[in-house]
């Protein structure tokens, strides 16, 4: 059947569009709305943006080297209370677990048969004393009389012995009376220092015996408190070396010391170091130092495990690396990225000395302004090009806390996009 002439007409006209599209097809040209989507100029392409990360610019300064070591709290005086005279125990003045001044009486020790005894050398005394006017009479009567020849030289000698005979017995009984009043004080049984006091291990009517092996109680002076660490020989011998090499420069006698409780809180009262042993215990090759630490608030009691940090010295131009940049590679080497002077990675193994908080120490491969790469650096490989941003970070978590207010590579644009709402640009794989 025969087509009108004004659908040939028709037909005629598309039919040259149609062939055009076919050829574009047939000949591979992909839709121009799509052709940054595998393009080689393309995000997703080699030849894309190159991936952004963060960098801690370094520079040398003066770090102070510390050691944490291992200690036990130590009171600053401590007196075992024992009885100096038998008895029975009468009473008991002191509350357990109180603060006790010194001289202060804690027990009392039946006094009956120590005052009977103080009373009776009183008595023997008096009894001394008055022998010794007649006796002084005797010898001073005797002298006259023997210049004069009415007596014999030896009735003279015999009245002189007597009146020091006299004499003596005089300071005999003193020294009995001295006696019986010590004695009869040590019924009292005294505080020797000031101080927290213990439990009581006896108990009224308990007999006690002089300098007996027990103890009653005890008192321990904890404010300002010790703190005994010990240190390791060969730990000393390198600290001198670096001492000797201009590694570390010394503060001097006053060294300051830090305390770390067994919770992991720190101390609030600063320390001092009071003496280093002058002997090495030959079994466990350490020595040990000793730290004086105010304790106010009686928060620290003897026994305690803490740790303490010591400030050895101070290390001039030195270099903190972040903790969380360092890793280990299969050689078991400290190794970290960084960003060159053309914004490339590069890997470089560093010489770590030791760790301060969250970072470390590291003596050799690094220069001043160098960048370490902090995040980001999965995303990128040992001389590819990479858009750097500094950040600083918090010095006791490690964690970044604060970035540049303009990043290289577009990151302000894309923040002022956000802020207007429009979408940030979104790379395609």
């Amino acid at each position: 059947m025969a087509l009108p002439a004004h659908k040939k007409s028709v037909i005629r006209r598309l039919a040259g569009p149609l062939l055009v599209t076919a050829l574009l097809v047939g000949c591979g040209q992909a839709d121009p709305g799509a052709a940054g989507m595998g393009a080689p100029g393309g995000p997703g392409g080699s030849g894309g943006p190159a991936p952004e990360v963060s960098v801690v610019v370094l520079h040398p300064q003066a770090v102070a080297v510390t050691a944490e070591l291992p200690g036990r709290t130590t009171a600053f005086l401590t007196a075992e209370v024992r009885p100096q005279v038998n008895g029975i125990i009468k009473e008991r003045l002191f509350i357990e677990g109180a603060e006790i001044k010194a001289g202060a009486v804690l027990y009392q020790i039946d006094p009956s048969t120590y005052q009977a005894s103080y009373d009776s050398a009183v008595a023997a005394l008096q009894k001394a004393e008055a022998a010794v006017p007649s006796a002084q009479a005797k010898a001073d009567r005797y002298k006259g009389l023997s210049k004069e020849k009415a007596v014999s030289q030896q009735d003279l000698d015999d009245a002189v012995a007597s009146l020091a005979q006299a004499k003596a017995s005089v300071a005999s009984a003193q020294a009995d009376l001295d006696t019986a009043r010590i004695n009869l004080a040590y019924t009292k049984i005294k505080a020797p220092i000031a101080g927290r006091i213990g439990k009581s291990s006896i108990t009224v009517g308990a007999l006690v015996t002089a300098n007996q092996t027990d103890a009653p109680a005890t008192i321990r002076q904890i404010d300002p408190i010790y703190v005994d660490v010990t240190q390791s020989s060969l730990n000393f011998l390198k600290f001198r070396r670096a001492l000797a090499e201009g590694r570390l420069s010394n503060r001097g006698d006053s060294v300051p010391v830090r305390l770390i409780l067994e919770d992991g809180r720190p101390y609030e009262q600063p320390g001092k170091m009071g003496f280093a042993d002058i002997k090495v215990d030959e079994s466990t090759g350490t020595f040990t130092l000793r730290a004086e630490f105010p304790n106010p608030d009686r928060l620290l009691l003897p026994g305690m495990y803490v740790r303490a940090v010591l400030e050895e010295g101070i290390a001039p131009g030195s270099f903190l690396v972040p903790q969380r940049a360092v890793s280990r590679n299969t050689k078991g080497e400290a190794v970290a990225m960084f960003v060159g002077p053309n914004d490339k990675i590069e890997q470089r193994v560093l010489q770590v000395r030791r760790g301060i908080g969250t970072n470390w120490l590291v003596e050799q491969g690094l220069t001043n302004g160098d960048r370490v790469v902090i995040e980001g650096s999965q995303k990128a490989r040992s001389g590819q090009p990479v858009r750097p941003v500094a950040v600083t970070l918090d010095e006791t978590t490690g964690e970044v806390k604060r970035a540049d207010a303009t990043r290289p590579g577009g990151s302000t644009e894309r923040r002022a996009n956000r802020a207007d709402g429009a979408a940030a640009p979104t790379r395609t794989e």
